[in-house]
């Protein structure tokens, strides 16, 4: 689907065997679609979406000297749609292939998470520019903001210490033997350096979270910064939405495609194989059908006309 499909399917007709995959060659940045074709995903007005990357360990060949791809992924959290692709050389370069993501993308009226590693004034400049909003991880690589932010928490909760505990919205899970209790607290950013240097901020959130398990207790505390206004329940959505790109695509892609376990090391095949699985996975997450991934799949591989439906063809 899309240009991308199209010359690839051009390419393996021409030479009439499917090693193509491995020599057809790109741009290193991908739209899958989803925000193009019309009724796939018209608009991501409202859309939480969020970028991060992914390296395909069964691409990395230790005869040649040839490093695994990482590739920078754009994932709709709400719609479970992935939205485009940059790869990258190593980890190390996401916060290059990052604002090329961004600029292929139309974001307006979107929130854009993204981990302590994209936190930068360059993206929040360029988020904000085109009408998106951001919600970053924040970390000690920006060191002077990160201390600011825990300065002024700690200061919050000494002038506030008698309702500091009441104050945030709270969530609880438990599951697997463990139970968590996350307290977000948001704040309106003081209009003072360091903040006033990063476009568009006006919160700053505090994540303390508390893990039981069996009779082990831990306290970890994360930062964040964002365009939105200081409203802790929306901005908790917005930070726990992020884990979806994890949880739906990159785990689906290892346990349901079996990306890792993928020897294909040859040419692009590993980046263009990659494409064709998120490509299947939109397809499929697109389909009304009340079943799983894998069910899909197996459906899809013993009924040609649920195939033909998934694609968009007629039989």
């Amino acid at each position: 689907m899309g240009t991308w499909a199209a010359g690839l399917a051009a390419s393996v007709r021409a030479a009439g065997e499917w090693h193509t995959v491995a020599r057809y060659d790109h741009q290193s940045t991908v739209g899958i679609e989803a925000g193009k074709v019309p009724g796939m995903c018209p608009s991501l007005e409202g859309e939480i979406v969020a970028l991060d990357g992914k390296t395909a360990c069964g691409s990395r060949n230790t005869t040649n000297g040839v490093s695994a791809i990482h590739i920078v992924s754009a994932f709709s959290c709400g719609l479970g749609l992935t939205l485009g692709q940059v790869k990258t050389e190593a980890k190390s370069n996401e916060i290059t292939a990052l604002p090329l993501l961004i600029d292929m993308l139309d974001l307006q009226g979107a929130t854009v998470t993204i981990d302590a590693m994209g936190c930068q004034k360059a993206l929040a400049e360029q988020l904000t520019g085109c009408g998106a909003h951001y919600v970053f991880g924040l970390k000690g690589n920006q060191g002077n903001l990160h201390e600011a932010v825990q300065q002024l928490f700690a200061r919050t909760e000494w002038q506030n210490y008698t309702e500091f505990d009441q104050m945030g919205h709270v969530t609880e899970d438990a599951g697997h033997g463990r139970k968590e209790r996350r307290r977000y607290i948001a704040l309106t950013c003081p209009d003072t350096a360091p903040y006033k240097a990063w476009s568009g901020l006006q919160s700053v959130i505090m994540v303390e979270s508390m893990r039981q398990m069996n009779d082990s207790v831990t306290v970890e505390k994360r930062y964040f910064v964002s365009s939105l206004p200081p409203d802790a329940e929306h901005l908790a959505k917005a930070i726990r939405s992020h884990w979806a790109i994890e949880n739906r695509l990159h785990w689906c892609l290892d346990v349901t495609f079996g990306e890792d376990a993928c020897r294909n090391r040859t040419g692009h095949a590993p980046e263009n194989l990659n494409i064709v699985r998120k490509i299947a996975m939109n397809l499929l997450r697109l389909d009304p059908l009340k079943k799983t991934l894998p069910k899909k799949r197996v459906r899809a591989s013993v009924n040609p006309q649920y195939l033909a439906q998934l694609i968009g063809v007629s039989v």
